[in-house]
Formats: structure tokens, sequence, C-alpha cells
């Protein structure tokens, strides 16, 4: 594993570090940024690049400031999660940018579980465009009850996984099927899955959608 160094990121997560995994990106055929939980590292979720099996992939975890991407619920008014909120979409944004750089919009997915979910789907619903994926494990979008999903652009048949328990204790099920058929309202491919009495985590069903997606990348840059 190596640090890659990432300018303009201001607010809490600035000067965070972006730890990599698996190709060197200039020479990758396909990017992941992967996006952690809360209490959770970079390097931990970077764990999951193993399961996929590739040998072209560049992994990119950004490290969240004390390991917490926004202080409060996801689904409480937006304002209580800022400053922190729009400086870990900010940080996102410029990781998607700088893998973009090297292997194009369409060769970058983003992966998130729990807190990291919820910034991979709503800065994806935000800055919506061709990407090789979407993958969010345990989240949603952001913002309270009754939250205006008014986004701009088309993800243009973006794939994009959403798999969730039916009994998660943070994540509510009415958010998780309001995410699918936003991100389906803006064009992704939605594959939605929910699981009965998961708890919250990830399953082996839903690593191998997400290696899916991610092999698929790395087969069609060959």
């Amino acid at each position: 594993m190596t640090d890659l160094a990432l300018d303009g990121v201001e607010g809490p997560h600035a000067d965070q570090p972006v730890v990599t995994e698996g190709a060197d990106l200039d020479d990758a055929r396909a990017a992941v940024v992967m996006v952690h939980g809360r209490g959770a590292t970079a390097r931990s979720i970077l764990g999951m690049a193993d399961e996929f099996g590739t040998d072209h992939v560049a992994y990119l975890a950004p490290s969240a400031a004390r390991n917490t991407w926004y202080p409060q619920s996801f689904l409480a008014e937006t304002d209580e999660n800022e400053p922190h909120l729009s400086s870990a979409l900010s940080f996102v944004g410029r990781l998607v940018d700088r893998a973009a750089d090297a292997v194009g919009y369409d060769r970058v997915a983003l992966l998130g579980f729990s807190q990291g979910a919820c910034l991979a789907s709503e800065w994806a619903a935000r800055n919506a465009r061709r990407y090789g994926g979407v993958i969010a494990f345990s989240g949603g979008l952001i913002g309270p009850p009754g939250t205006p999903r008014e986004y701009d652009g088309d993800l243009d048949g973006t794939p994009a996984f959403v798999g969730c328990s039916d009994s998660d204790p943070h994540i509510p099920l009415e958010r998780v099927h309001e995410t699918a058929e936003v991100l389906e309202a803006i064009g992704a491919e939605v594959d939605e899955r929910i699981y009965e009495g998961m708890g919250h985590g990830i399953n082996e069903e839903e690593l191998a959608a997400a290696k899916g997606v991610v092999t698929s990348l790395e087969r069609e840059r060959a």
C-alpha cells in the first residue's frame, strides 16, 4: 500500500491521505474509489480489493479526518453535518477527477460502505455522468426525509448496485428504495437487493455483485 497526494480539498478533511492498492493508477485499466464507513479506515476498506482478484485495477481510498466523514446521521438536517459533509464530498470529487485523468470517468467506479455508501451515492447523483459503476453497501442518499432530489445530469447507463438489510439499524429501508429509484431516474442501471435480517454489513452475494462491476471494467479496457 502507498499514499497518494491530493491537493485542493478544503475544510476538515483537507490534507488527509489517500491510500492505494492494486495497479499503479497511471498504468491501470480502471480505478475504484473506495469510501470507508464511520469509525473505519481507508486501509480497512481496501481489504475488499483482495476479493475482486484483479491485476489491472487501481484502488484508491480517501481517509476521513478522525475516521468520520460527518458527525451526525446522514438523515440529519444538512447544516448539522457541515462543514464536514461539503469537505467530504469535495474530497471524493477530487479523487474521482484524479482517477478519471488516468483512466476516464467511464472506467472509474465509486464504492462505499455505510457513511461511505452515502457519500458515494450522493456525490454520483450530484455529479451525474457515465461512470464505471456506483456500489452502495448499506447506505443511501444524504438528507432528512423529504429532501428534494432534483439532481442535474445523466448517469447514462452507469451500473449501480444498492444493497442493504431490511432491518439495518442505521439505514431505513425507505431510504434504500428512494436511493435506487432516484439513481434509476437519472439514468443508472440499478441492481437493488434487500436481505432479510442481515443487519449492518456486507454479504458474499453483494461482494460477488461488486466484483462483477469491477472486473467488467478491467476486461473492457484490455
